[in-house]
């Protein structure tokens, strides 16, 4: 099989590799698993017979997330905002405007943020042996404990490129293939253990069941009954709650396969979703991480100044405030008179703008208070509107001087970012049905 031609896409200060294969009419964009080489996948590999065949269902852009194979590794496998950032580079990089994102294993939680930020970009999406969150918890049984991820992925830091790690994946290699041989090869030029092992501890922080709701394109959802990695019951829950969603259950006992003909099933199921008629339009509604922000006690410090030198702080902090916006590229959305509304892409960029505005506002001489919050808005033109905004608006209300308060939504989606938090217990949003748990965003 003849290597397709590897390419780079520019992402911020990073290049990411990808490659394009296939010319059928659907644009497909495949988002891989845990790691990836986009050369060596074209050898033997648990990869190569999914790609292969998606390559026959249509036209196939396939690349190395950043840390990965032959993307740069400079900065490390980044948050999911910044892979997202990573997947439109290669979109546009490749002249895709919209394409059927599928998302392969841990690759499947980018692809939901993904399709559920950029809806405008995505026609169909498909995820195949995948979670929204991958370890147990009180209220979801189905992932592995948090004690024995963390022992695997010491293990991974122990054992990688020996070939143990990704050979135990898939351990159904055909005849004539030395599976250790060449999953040691795979391993040691797709990623270095330590990178590796991060990637597996970032997993554990995973959790976009929040979105979940939010997803409003098409979606395919495919799991093998008994794949040993990762359990059926994960996509059993991603089928219940996208709405929407075609569950297909195929019978197996792999997550990954060395076998081109185990993927027939799936392929067949993909194909058939993906081809059928879409309805295209523009959507109504949209994921954005919303920030709030507002200038503590303005009341009292307006009446102290008095109008004239009010006016004047004011228009230095609107200032500064749309010079971090734009630095970490939001978009305004209004203002109060003393405060901000900004929607993001991302939620960890929100964070950081936030604590950019604390800083650069407080040398300005007054101080503010910053409230986010990630959930499904309502678009209104250049107006956004819904319950994520209420939601947001009431975390900005909790946080104190200086502070840069956080849903539990935003927190479980910034895996991987470096960003840390400081827990300060459920609340009742005045408004808001239930008890919402707040964190405080500490500053980098």
């Amino acid at each position: 099989m003849r290597t397709p031609e590897t390419r780079y896409a520019s992402s911020g200060e990073l290049s990411i590799a990808y490659q394009v294969v296939g010319d059928g009419d659907v644009d497909i964009v495949y988002v891989p698993g845990w790691v990836s080489h986009v050369e060596m996948q074209w050898e033997p590999s648990p990869a190569v017979g999914f790609i292969d065949g998606l390559s026959r269902i249509g036209r196939v852009v396939t690349f190395d997330k950043r840390g990965t194979g032959l993307s740069d590794r400079s900065l490390g496998a980044g948050s999911l905002d910044e892979r997202m950032d990573d997947v439109r580079a290669v979109m546009d990089a490749a002249g895709v405007e919209r394409a059927a994102l599928v998302g392969m294993s841990e690759g499947g939680p980018l692809s939901m943020l993904f399709a559920a930020t950029y809806p405008d970009r995505v026609e169909r999406l498909v995820l195949y042996a995948s979670f929204a969150r991958a370890v147990s918890g009180p209220d979801y049984p189905h992932g592995v404990s948090p004690e024995f991820a963390h022992t695997f992925a010491d293990a991974i830091a122990a054992l990688w490129g020996t070939g143990e790690i990704l050979a135990a994946n898939a351990p159904d290699s055909p005849p004539g293939v030395d599976a250790l041989a060449s999953a040691g090869r795979f391993e040691r030029s797709a990623s270095t253990p330590g990178v590796a092992a991060a990637i597996m501890r970032a997993n554990i922080d995973i959790d976009v069941r929040d979105i979940l709701p939010t997803i409003g394109v098409p979606a395919l959802v495919l799991h093998c009954d008994r794949d040993p990695f990762i359990s059926v019951e994960h996509s059993r829950y991603l089928a219940t709650h996208i709405p929407g969603a075609t569950y297909v259950e195929l019978e197996g006992d792999f997550h990954v396969s060395w076998r081109p003909e185990r993927y027939a099933p799936a392929l067949e199921a993909i194909e058939e979703f993906l081809t059928g008629t879409a309805h295209a339009r523009e959507p109504d509604r949209v994921l954005k991480t919303i920030l709030f922000t507002d200038i503590v006690d303005s009341t009292p410090t307006a009446a102290r100044l008095g109008d004239a030198s009010w006016r004047q702080v004011l228009d230095a902090h609107d200032e500064v405030i749309r010079r971090e916006v734009l630095r970490f590229r939001g978009t305004e959305i209004s203002t109060t008179g003393d405060g901000f509304l900004v929607a993001f892409d991302g939620p960890a960029r929100a964070i950081r703008c936030a604590h950019a505005i604390v800083a650069a506002v407080a040398a300005t001489g007054v101080h503010v208070r910053a409230g986010v919050h990630a959930g499904e808005c309502e678009v209104r033109g250049d107006d956004l509107a819904g319950m994520a905004i209420h939601i947001g608006a009431r975390v900005s209300a909790r946080a104190g001087t200086d502070e840069v308060l956080v849903s539990s939504t935003v927190r479980d989606l910034v895996a991987g970012s470096g960003l840390a938090f400081e827990d300060r217990g459920e609340h009742e949003l005045k408004g808001v049905p239930g008890l919402w748990r707040l964190l405080q965003a500490l500053p980098g």
